[in-house]
């Protein structure tokens, strides 16, 4: 048996870091949107008695380190299933290490495929709670859309879609770790009003141009890297309505609303950058598709 899933990436629109927590991790205050770039993951049923992972981008483990295969273990530990071999194959367009969620798309990806597989009937918030286990952004990826995002990011709040709009991200030759982003926040002691109810606010407007000059992440203020800013100015200076880092970085990306403007931005970022992508908004999460 197998099925294959449809797993979109996320931007993050506004992100707040709130108080850290005595359990070390940090609340959060955010607005969430899928986007049309996606992994292709496909779950199938094997002989052996084992997990295993398949995929050829550099630097993606292909162990028990890959968020797919928590996802995996978890799913079973939760319904009880008698675990089989399951071979995973990852068909990676999302770049790592960029702020993405490309790993808990894929994670999402396979507790969708594996409730299918096994007839478990799981209900969303059921495989959301799967996903709470192995990463913040997991129900995220699972349900998609737009969202507001509280807590440590799991606790997700249906909202309107955002304007249509063209989305150019560009996701630089730099790793940041997300530990080392915290750390440095922490440091810093940020403290503003609150972007995200804004977002909230101009999304509800249905203003793109509120939208787009609400843009917000503590991470980018923090991290003040150069090369987040040099990518910015570029998709500016290429009229996108707004820029952004995404998550802990290190993808940037320019919202536009024209195809013609984000096509010549993605021309232009083209010659420094190899990783450059046009996307639009995506209404869902992840989706079978075979």
């Amino acid at each position: 048996m197998k099925v294959k899933v449809k797993a979109p990436a996320k931007i993050n629109l506004s992100l707040d870091v709130l108080a850290r927590r005595p359990d070390g991790y940090h609340d959060v205050s955010m607005v969430m949107q899928a986007v049309s770039l996606y992994d292709f993951v496909t779950i199938e049923t094997t002989d052996k008695a084992d997990i295993e992972i398949f995929c050829d981008y550099p630097g993606v483990p292909c162990n028990e380190k890959n968020i797919a295969y928590k996802a995996c273990k978890e799913f079973f530990k939760y319904t009880k299933t008698e675990i089989t071999g399951i071979k995973i194959t990852i068909d990676k367009n999302i770049p790592t290490q960029a702020g993405l969620a490309g790993g808990s798309a894929d994670g999402a990806a396979v507790i969708l495929g594996l409730n299918k597989l096994f007839s478990t009937h799981l209900k969303e918030s059921e495989m959301c709670e799967i996903g709470e286990k192995i990463g913040a952004d997991v129900p995220f990826c699972i349900v998609g859309g737009t969202k507001l995002a509280s807590g440590t990011g799991t606790k997700l709040e249906k909202m309107i879609s955002i304007p249509r709009c063209d989305i150019v991200i560009c996701k630089p030759d730099l790793s940041i770790s997300t530990a080392e982003a915290y750390s440095r926040i922490d440091s810093m002691k940020l403290s503003h009003p609150e972007y995200t109810a804004e977002m909230v606010k101009a999304i509800y407007a249905r203003d793109i141009w509120m939208m787009t000059s609400t843009l917000f992440n503590d991470f980018e203020v923090s991290l003040d890297l150069d090369e987040i800013k040099a990518i910015k100015k570029t998709m500016l200076t290429n009229k996108a309505l707004g820029a952004l880092m995404s998550g802990s970085g290190s993808a940037v990306f320019g919202i536009f609303n024209s195809s013609r403007k984000a096509e010549k931005c993605l021309k232009v970022l083209k010659e420094t950058y190899d990783k450059v992508f046009i996307c639009k908004p995506e209404k869902n999460g992840c989706t079978i598709i075979d």
